[in-house]
């Protein structure tokens, strides 16, 4: 699973570099991400996989850094505290509006690397912190998850996913010649501002240099064919429910090639962290 050197540096990016409004257009990421075809099934599915997570790590305070347009707490209401950091105006009111007056929840419009510097989110600790389909949009990941660092107990969890480059589509893509370059971003990804394509190991890399521990892993939902090529097998009746169900079973056949990856992590106690 190592990386070979001309793929690292694609998929790593500079760690100086400093997250702003400026690095992406909000706006349009929000109006591209509400356009894509099969995310929203591809949402559904990865909010299985988190589910199943905050219920065995039985968590009641929760940090979920960006929520899009489906917050996890409309799925999981065994919570004391939620707290939503989202930057994207859009997705922080449909947030608020889905909250109503429920006092447990906050939602701090607000980058991550910002909100975490000061009050409240700075005094807050966590059980468990979500980032859910967000390390591959960003310009500094790293940055990102020292940010979460002092927000941390020794107790508390952190679930990270991202798509696979080795997800089954992409492997099928490269021996049909469609692409040379599994790491490479494809058309959706530069619509979406993604900057990075990751595996697993270039995942645990990254979620290493930033001072965290690996405490479980993998990947889920095998998709054969592009998000396009999905929903079109969904309007047309090919793709049902029961399809889809196999083919989030089928990963268990195929370690490793589903179309998206996921960390459980801890802080680490090592020197230079803790």
């Amino acid at each position: 699973m190592a990386a070979s050197p001309q793929h690292m540096a694609a998929r790593m990016e500079t760690p100086s570099l400093i997250p702003s409004a400026a690095d992406r257009d909000m706006e349009r990421y929000q109006t591209s991400y509400l356009a894509a075809s099969f995310e929203p099934t591809q949402a559904e599915l990865r909010k299985r996989v988190v589910l199943t997570t905050l219920r065995t790590w039985q968590a009641r305070r929760i940090l979920e850094v960006g929520c899009g347009m489906a917050p996890i707490f409309t799925v999981y209401p065994g919570f004391e505290q939620m707290t939503i950091v989202e930057p994207g105006a859009r997705f922080a009111t449909h947030a608020r509006e889905l909250a109503g007056d429920d006092g447990r929840i906050q939602v701090i419009e607000a980058l991550l690397e910002h909100a975490a510097t000061q009050a409240p989110l700075s005094d807050m600790r966590f059980d468990a912190i979500l980032v859910s389909g967000l390390l591959h949009e960003i310009p500094a990941p790293l940055t990102l998850l020292r940010a979460l660092r002092p927000l941390c107990t020794p107790t508390t969890r952190l679930h990270v996913n991202v798509p696979n480059a080795r997800s089954l589509h992409r492997l099928l893509a490269l021996e049909m010649g469609l692409i040379d370059d599994l790491y490479a971003l494809s058309e959706r990804q530069r619509t979406l501002q993604q900057h990075t394509t990751f595996d697993l190991q270039s995942l645990a890399d990254l979620c290493h240099a930033a001072g965290y521990d690996i405490v479980g892993q993998g990947s889920y939902f095998i998709k054969p064919f592009t998000h396009r090529q999905m929903q079109t097998l969904m309007d047309v009746g090919v793709m049902d429910d029961r399809m889809l169900d196999g083919l989030m079973g089928l990963e268990k056949h195929l370690p490793g090639l589903g179309s998206e990856i996921y960390l459980n992590l801890k802080p680490a106690d090592r020197p230079g962290f803790g």
